[in-house]
């Protein structure tokens, strides 16, 4: 049986290399910063998830998970999302505030539970936040996206996830008319700050490269 601390960071090394990175490979201090813990902390748990065969670590080095690792992680990532989803789209939770709920319910152990929770959601692909949920068996279908900041004038995009879910950033966003599905286009990039004019609901609005590389969109 595996602590909540240690599916934390297994969930987080899954973050920070598959989806955030897309490396194997991730340091411990990237690890520490992503966890608000202290190097010396995350070390001593790395060593931990070691001696469990969820993790390849090195002192001084870089962590990958084994697979042992991964197939939990992605069960853990399965169960959040799905909670995101299930408050969302059955209890009226906005998107902003999903994210602490769902970080508690994700540790029931119950898979029985979780699957009749994915069969009553009629199996989603993905969570309100636009990522992607793995099924039951693990399987998650990554496809390249770009981001906001990469957008290109003259073309037609619709907003499709977000990179980052806190309750703060999602607010923001939302207050902007930033959400799932929205068709955006480019106006004008701010060569001085790389700061955007973009035109969303036939309306002009500026963002900041900071946000505009934590949104994620595909062309039309």
């Amino acid at each position: 049986m595996n602590t909540i601390a240690e599916e934390n960071y297994l969930k987080a090394i899954y973050h920070l290399t598959y989806e955030l990175e897309t490396t194997d490979f991730v340091g411990t201090n990237n690890i520490a910063n992503y966890l608000s813990v202290k190097p010396a902390t995350a070390t001593d748990m790395l060593k931990k998830l070691k001696e469990k065969s969820l993790i390849n670590y090195e002192k001084y080095g870089k962590s990958s998970l084994t697979n042992d690792g991964k197939k939990l992680a992605l069960e853990i990532i399965r169960k959040h999302r799905l909670w995101e989803t299930f408050l969302c789209e059955k209890l009226g939770f906005n998107w902003e505030e999903v994210h602490e709920i769902a970080e508690q319910l994700e540790h029931i152990k119950s898979n029985k539970l979780i699957d009749r929770l994915d069969k009553f959601l009629n199996y989603p692909k993905t969570d309100p936040h636009g990522e992607l949920i793995p099924n039951a068996e693990g399987y998650i279908d990554y496809q390249s996206k770009i981001s906001v900041a990469d957008m290109k004038l003259g073309f037609i995009y619709k907003i499709t996830a977000v990179k980052e879910d806190s309750y703060e950033f999602l607010k923001l966003i939302n207050n902007m008319g930033l959400n799932i599905n929205k068709q955006i286009e480019l106006k004008e990039v701010n060569i001085y700050d790389n700061s955007l004019q973009i035109k969303i609901n036939n309306q002009s609005i500026n963002i900041s490269s900071h946000i505009a590389h934590k949104i994620l969109i595909e062309q039309i």
